[in-house]
């Protein structure tokens, strides 16, 4: 999985990888002949008293590490640009793949795990690449180059190489083999705090109101202990990653010193050679140390890549077509022909034999029981959901032979929750139609009966709106979010308990000053009152996810007992009430 992404996303800088390469190698490649030339300074400058062959050298040293640190900085100024750009396109692509899910399609892998995935999972991933650019491309060329340039150096002392290497690898490699399993549950415990936080930022009215602050603290509590015990025990191996390197490195200097000074006191190894030799056998270590340290961020970047790919993987089943069609003459009629819906594995359908039509200036009323599926036919109305059998269309057209944005263009939607987003009134307002004129949503706010409010706050149309628009009240975000959909002047409307926040007096005043409005819309209203849809064109009653019930508010109250159920016990709750 780490391979595919890394291979899809890094293809379109193929060129500046190659720089990168290029880059590191005449880095490299300097860096090894340094210690050689110092090892001459000090056998042919040095020790003979040769001043001009030290200044000469000298120079040649000066020249080289110039060349080094300028293809240092451009490598890493390469390489940064590629994992920055390639980051950016892997979070552009989850972002954009979760944006055509359904939203049962986002719930089988929850909200929270997706920020984590978007977030630290595409960081993991990026940072690798960088380490990469700058650390993996180095370490086999260092490598290699210092063996090769030790063994100019000296055949003899070259046997130490035949220990060191090994015992650093090894040391290297078993602590990196117990910290993998941590890294793997690591990424779930962040989904675990992240899922937590959402959830007691969102229902903070909740834990307040039933006095659950302990008990929610105590929750995170243990999650972040979780978190933190993983994190203390990787932190602990890394702890001992640098003492045990710069153990085998101490202890592989001493050794070289040791046994070079017995050449050097035979006369077979000059002490420039010895110090050039050391600094080679560093080097190497240094670039088994960096290979290590890569092999620490790959398998915690290959379960992030896992992750990621795991989501750009998961099918939209509501897909655009291959050749979408449109409507030859748009009409605005809905029309459901035998729709059944029915959850995976579920035992019995969510809906079934649904079949009704909706025209143009007429209101479609939808009540039943909770359970009943009147949300759910409004989500296949709109293309938020497929049926598993029978066909919904719009203007006699199949929805799924249609492009869904094509189609949304043409629907007006308020949900049952009256979801504002963070900005102002006007942005919020603009969802709806974002060429819209301050006059035309002053307009949709009146239709709205949502002016008044508006025009009180000190900022007007600029007024600021919190996330979920929690800075205003329920009836105030459910006005608001009308006004969003009448923006879009829409042929078909559809109303998801949109009154419930409302009382009767101001729902009557904005049913009164809807209704020229929605002269040519086709409104499918769900509504739990039925007050709200006794003067509706055709009323469905729902229960059991089928339909038992089409109708005036007179026809059903005498022809149907589901209705005429709902009807007295709601006259007995207001009488109660009075």
């Amino acid at each position: 999985m780490l391979w595919r992404l890394l291979r899809t996303y890094l293809r379109p800088y193929k060129k500046e990888l190659a720089a990168v390469v290029v880059l590191q190698l005449l880095s490299t490649a300097a860096t090894l002949y340094l210690p050689s030339i110092n090892g001459k300074i000090i056998d042919r400058g040095v020790a003979v008293g040769d001043t001009g062959y030290i200044f000469a050298m000298g120079g040649a040293m000066l020249a080289i590490a110039s060349l080094q640190i300028a293809a240092s900085i451009a490598a890493v100024f390469f390489g940064a640009r590629i994992a920055m750009s390639y980051g950016r396109d892997v979070r552009a692509a989850v972002f954009h793949h979760v944006g055509k899910l359904s939203a049962r399609e986002v719930g089988t892998i929850g909200a929270p795990s997706l920020i984590t995935r978007s977030t630290n999972d595409v960081q993991q991933v990026q940072m690798l690449v960088l380490m990469s650019a700058t650390m993996l491309v180095t370490a086999p060329i260092m490598c290699v180059g210092g063996i090769v340039m030790a063994l100019r150096e000296d055949l003899a002392l070259s046997k130490l190489l035949l220990v060191c290497i090994p015992v650093l690898a090894a040391s290297i490699g078993t602590i990196i083999g117990r910290m993998i399993s941590k890294y793997r549950a690591l990424q779930p415990k962040i989904d675990g705090i992240n899922r937590i936080l959402r959830e007691q930022i969102t229902g903070m009215r909740v834990v307040r109101a039933f006095v659950r602050e302990p008990a929610e603290a105590a929750r995170f509590g243990e999650a972040n202990g979780e978190l933190t015990e993983i994190a203390l025990r990787i932190g602990r191996l890394q702890a001992l990653m640098w003492p045990t390197v710069m153990l085998v490195f101490n202890a592989s200097s001493l050794a070289v010193l040791w046994l070079g000074s017995y050449q050097i006191d035979d006369g077979v190894l000059e002490i420039g050679a010895l110090t050039a030799y050391l600094a080679y056998l560093i080097q190497i270590l240094v670039a088994v140390m960096m290979t290590s340290f890569m092999s620490i961020m790959i398998p915690r970047a290959a379960v992030c890549a896992e992750r990621i790919v795991e989501v750009l993987d998961l099918v939209p089943r509501m897909d655009p077509p291959a050749r979408p069609l449109v409507p030859p003459q748009p009409t605005g009629v809905v029309e459901l022909r035998g729709v059944e819906y029915r959850y995976e594995g579920a035992s019995a359908p969510v809906l079934a034999d649904m079949s009704f039509v909706a025209r143009p200036g007429e209101v479609t009323a939808i009540i039943g029981a909770t359970g009943s599926g009147k949300t759910t036919l409004l989500e296949l109305i709109a293309r938020l959901a497929d049926p598993t059998a029978g066909a919904v269309h719009v203007d006699d057209l199949d929805v799924r032979l249609r492009d869904p944005e094509e189609l949304w263009a043409r629907m007006g939607m308020v949900p049952q929750r009256a979801y504002l987003f963070s900005g102002t009134v006007a942005s919020n307002l603009r969802f709806g139609d974002p060429g819209a004129t301050d006059e035309q949503l002053w307009r949709a706010l009146e239709l709205a009966q949502a002016k008044d409010f508006v025009e009180a706050m000190p900022e007007k149309l600029e007024a600021p709106i919190a996330q979920g628009g929690t800075n205003v009240s329920g009836g105030q975000r459910q006005r608001l979010a009308i006004a969003r959909a009448l923006l879009r002047e829409p042929a078909v409307l559809l109303l998801d308990d949109a009154f419930s926040a409302l009382d009767l007096a101001t729902e009557a005043r904005l049913r009164a000053a809807l209704a020229p409005r929605l002269a040519k819309t086709a409104t499918i209203v769900v509504a739990q009152r039925v007050a709200s849809i006794r003067n509706a064109d055709q009323i469905l009653v729902l229960e059991g996810g089928r339909l038992v019930g089409k109708g005036t508010h007179a026809e059903l109250v005498t022809g149907c007992p589901t209705y005429a159920e709902i009807v007295t016990s709601q006259t007995e709750e207001q009488e109660a009430a009075a």
